[in-house]
């Protein structure tokens, strides 16, 4: 698969390898006017729009473990050290990030496991696991960043709170570098499975699927996943194993004679809905990889790719009113509340945040498209006007002369 071009990538790229290093490049760029683009391994640059910058600085010398201790669940590394890195570490210790952070690389035309603990944190990234276990910026205990005043700064973790009483850690989580660029992060960690389980139920359309992930996520069978793949999108995960019939997808997991019992009362249940099969451990680990990180639509393509999120109950309808005006393919996650779309043709984002406000409101951002596409389209869900200023007086203050990543959040 051919990379897809992704932004504006500047021809010269920084790459400090201390806090101090990107310290003065910030203040050099301070005094002299110039925008920083900022990123990591560049595997998220096709989120957000284009950033247009003379130089790139990059924290991929800013990599390392610092330590782990696996007694005390935490971790803390440099922001540039691989995720891929982390996780190994993670496993062969029995653990776990228990956020399961996605993998954006292939939906980009990229090779997997490029991305960084930085990226994953600057862009709040989880997957599945987020119904059960929340998101990034709920896992990060502190971080260390340089601000766009040329400031290097702590934050939570092992330092006294901030003055203020803010959580700059949950605040900087999901800023896309346009606040900070981060230097060290601290997280939770947590042990993994013993075994894993996924029930799959086999021919339902996506209102009947929704219900059955409503009833597991209900029952006492304590489900970590809930994704439904429909007709034809189910053969593109798992390398093809569970051929083209609609899949819905329930995962359990934790103790193994645990998983086992509640497995079997649930599928008990679920099985008067429709046939069930099951997937165990690696094939299971497979299918919700396949999911998280989006390879339905991992086609080596720029067509606009959409991530929606909205009532579990409303996704599918929205699904059905888009397809009324325009061709849409389309997956589900998180109970149904978090829905995958590839458009056939235009971003259409006036139709579709039309769509989301009138089933409840919700979310959309934008998180594949070509280069005009990125840089004439919201890419992300405009904010209520009381949330803008509140964005607006922490950009005032961490970043008052537009330095990091300008116009990536515009």
């Amino acid at each position: 698969m051919s990379a897809v071009p992704q932004s504006l990538v500047s021809e010269e790229i920084l790459t400090p390898g201390t806090p101090e290093a990107l310290r003065e490049i910030v203040a050099e760029a301070v005094v002299a006017g110039e925008p920083l683009a900022v990123e990591g391994a560049g595997s998220k640059r096709g989120l957000g729009r284009p950033v247009q910058a003379a130089r790139t600085v990059s924290t991929a010398a800013l990599s390392g473990i610092h330590f782990y201790e696996p007694e005390e669940l935490v971790l803390s590394a440099r922001a540039g050290t691989p995720i891929a890195e982390i996780e190994a570490l993670l496993a062969a210790h029995g653990q776990r990030l228990d956020f399961e952070p996605m993998d954006y690389g292939p939906l980009h035309g990229r090779p997997a496991g490029e991305g960084t603990l930085g990226g994953v944190v600057s862009c709040n990234l989880s997957g599945p696991r987020r119904l059960k276990q929340g998101a990034a910026r709920d896992h990060v205990l502190g971080l260390a960043a340089v601000s766009g005043r040329a400031e290097i700064f702590k934050a939570g973790g092992r330092v006294v709170k901030n003055v203020t009483g803010y959580d700059l850690s949950k605040g900087l989580t999901g800023a896309y570098g346009t606040l900070a660029v981060l230097t060290d992060i601290i997280v939770k960690t947590m042990p993994r499975s013993q075994r894993e389980t996924t029930l799959v139920l086999r021919g339902l359309d996506d209102a009947a699927a929704v219900g059955a992930m409503a009833a597991a996520m209900g029952s006492s069978a304590e489900v970590s996943g809930a994704a439904h793949l429909p007709y034809g999108v189910a053969a593109r995960v798992g390398e093809g194993a569970l051929g083209r019939e609609a899949a819905t997808a329930i995962r359990i997991d934790g103790f193994g004679p645990s998983v086992e019992a509640r497995a079997r009362h649930l599928g008990a249940a679920l099985g008067r809905v429709a046939p069930l099969e099951r997937l165990e451990d690696e094939a299971s680990a497979a299918l919700w990889r396949d999911i998280r990180d989006v390879r339905p639509f991992a086609d080596g393509t720029e067509r606009p790719v959409w991530r929606v999120s909205v009532a579990p109950t409303r996704g599918h309808e929205l699904v059905m009113a888009l397809r009324m005006q325009v061709a849409a393919d389309a997956f589900y996650d998180w109970q149904g509340g978090l829905v995958w779309l590839r458009l056939e043709a235009g971003a259409e984002a006036d139709l579709l945040r039309r769509l989301v406000a009138a089933h409840g409101g919700g979310h959309a951002t934008l998180v594949r498209a070509d280069l005009a596409t990125r840089a004439s389209t919201p890419v992300f869900q405009p904010q209520p006007p009381a949330l803008a200023a509140l964005a607006q007086r922490l950009k005032d203050q961490f970043d008052p002369e537009g330095i990091l990543n300008p116009g990536r959040m515009g």
